[in-house]
């Protein structure tokens, strides 16, 4: 069934149903898929000049980055000469506090076992372990390509295609070059480091985990917290939960799919990682295929137009019902975008409202302006406009046009507008490139963002409404940490002899903050991915 529906989706891209596009502004012109376009070239290892990809065009970059703050690559001949570079200050992030971040708290089992896919590096879950001797070779493993961005007197260097043999050499590289960035890519048919010594098309990527990428910054349009840019908040956070919520629901009961993983991207972003066998030997079709499914054309800063299929897919009707109150939450009331919160707002809201509503407008003027605006809440305001809406398409024709005789179109457009709001502000915006090609390359979990110090933690999906980014914990507060930890194991030795809580700790990690997401990611997502393959 899996491969049907893939098979169906790469062959036929939309649904064969009419689609209306919903002008949500006066002004609308013809809308745009939200893609970000990006050109940056990377360098490979040894290269003289960068290569890119067979997927890479001018306007999809395979690497995953941050668009709003331009980097430039330069490979003059005859030796490679690095962009300029900066980062945060030394409170959240340094390479001293980065280096002691790689030697004593970076989960390389986890990510050994993981991208090897290797039952016999299992280890019990909450034991945050590794095992005895370190991971020896993996076939997988050893044909998977790492990028690293290392810092060098103020410069960065982007390094493509390196591969590590065993567990124990992707340490060895990690510790020698202290990367401020590890992007992941393709397994390839062959090792990549190897990749100047192979035939032009001996080189083709084999499998890679199917990923998506959200950015806050395609929310820019809809974003009236005050934010913008790498800007974050907590409102407009909840942005990202919603989008997890819609896209978790529809991967896993839509595709089947079991082993997924969220992770926060470090600033203001999430992550999925889609690692199931039929997902991870999906060709670039396929792939673009999934991604598509879950696109909906939703305007861009010049229109707000967004385009919706009648009848409504039903995977866009369950988002709906999942959406819907999330907006009624978040996004309505004046602590969150204030949609409806204030007089003047729920004036630009009737302003939206399709041709042919001018009841509805009329009927709501009395209810909002003045005094009587007070009196109900966004909530109820929002109800009271659906429900009006609803009774226009439906009217019996004693009472006024009959909604069979209304022009289809208009009536589709009054029909959709609330689903049209709804999902302009609260539905996925992905960034569909990053998902479209085997051999993209994507952020690695448990790295640290320069810019925030944060690591990239996973999420807990079940825990997925109270994630906060602003505690997620930097590379200072780590470190801090860890020496109070162990201060207070050294007086706990000195006057009980040790406590058992102490004995249980095998990993340094598991003396800090980052306990709880890491644990979480063993016993949920790698150790029942890993049993699978056992079996």
């Amino acid at each position: 069934r899996f491969y049907s529906l893939v098979h169906s989706l790469s062959t036929f891209q939309k649904f064969p149903t009419m689609t209306t596009a919903l002008s949500l502004d006066d002004n609308a012109a013809e809308p745009k898929s939200i893609l970000r376009k990006r050109e940056r070239r990377v360098i490979e290892e040894d290269d003289d000049e960068p290569q890119l990809s067979e997927c890479q065009t001018e306007e999809e970059d395979l690497m995953e980055e941050d668009k709003h703050e331009e980097k430039k690559i330069v490979s003059p001949e005859p030796a490679l000469k690095p962009a300029q570079s900066s980062v945060n200050s030394a409170d959240a992030f340094s390479p001293e506090l980065l280096r002691m971040y790689y030697s004593r708290l970076f989960p390389y089992h986890f990510l050994y076992s993981w991208l090897s896919y290797d039952a016999s590096s299992l280890v019990p879950s909450g034991g945050g372990g590794s095992s005895s001797k370190m991971s020896s070779s993996n076939s997988i493993f050893s044909r998977r390509e790492f990028s690293m961005t290392s810092l060098i007197g103020g410069d960065e260097i982007y390094i493509r295609y390196q591969s590590f043999k065993s567990e124990a050499e992707l340490q060895s590289a990690i510790m020698a070059k202290s990367p401020i960035k590890i992007d992941i890519g393709a397994v390839y048919n062959n090792a990549p480091k190897d990749k100047k010594a192979l035939a032009p098309n001996a080189f083709k990527p084999e499998q890679r985990e199917l990923v998506f990428d959200i950015d806050l910054t395609d929310y820019d349009e809809v974003r009236n917290c005050g934010c913008s840019g790498a800007s974050i908040c907590t409102k407009c956070w909840t942005s990202m939960s919603m989008a997890i919520k819609v896209m978790d629901k529809g991967l896993r009961n839509d595709f089947g799919f079991k082993h997924m993983s969220w992770f926060y991207s470090g600033r203001r972003g999430v992550h999925c990682w889609v690692c199931d066998e039929s997902a991870r030997e999906l060709p670039d079709a396929g792939r673009s295929a999934v991604a598509s499914y879950f696109e909906v054309m939703l305007g861009n800063d010049k229109n707000n137009n967004v385009v919706l299929s009648h009848p409504l897919h039903p995977m866009l009707s369950r988002a709906y019902s999942m959406l819907e109150p999330l907006f009624i939450k978040h996004v309505l009331p004046e602590s969150g975008h204030g949609l409806l919160a204030t007089e003047e707002s729920c004036m630009k809201m009737l302003k939206m409202l399709p041709p042919g509503t001018d009841s509805v407008v009329n009927a709501l003027l009395k209810e909002w302006k003045g005094q009587k605006s007070s009196k109900t809440t966004p909530a109820e305001k929002w109800h009271s406009l659906t429900k009006k809406l609803n009774e226009l398409t439906r009217k019996s024709p004693s009472k006024g046009k009959s909604a069979n005789t209304m022009d289809s179109k208009k009536r589709i457009s009054i029909e959709q507008f609330p689903i049209a709001t709804v999902f302009r502000y609260t539905y996925p915006r992905l960034d569909i490139n990053v998902s479209k090609c085997q051999n993209h390359l994507l952020k690695s979990p448990f790295c640290v963002h320069p810019k925030t110090g944060r690591v990239c933690v996973p999420i807990d999906i079940s825990q997925v409404d109270t994630f906060d980014p602003f505690a997620v914990p930097t590379l200072a507060q780590l470190m801090q940490e860890l020496d109070e930890y162990e201060a207070k194991q050294k007086a706990s030795e000195e006057t009980e002899g040790g406590s058992t809580e102490t004995r249980k700790v095998q990993h340094d990690w598991q003396k800090t903050s980052l306990k709880v997401p890491f644990e979480h990611f063993q016993k949920t997502f790698l150790t029942p991915m890993l049993k699978e393959l056992r079996r």
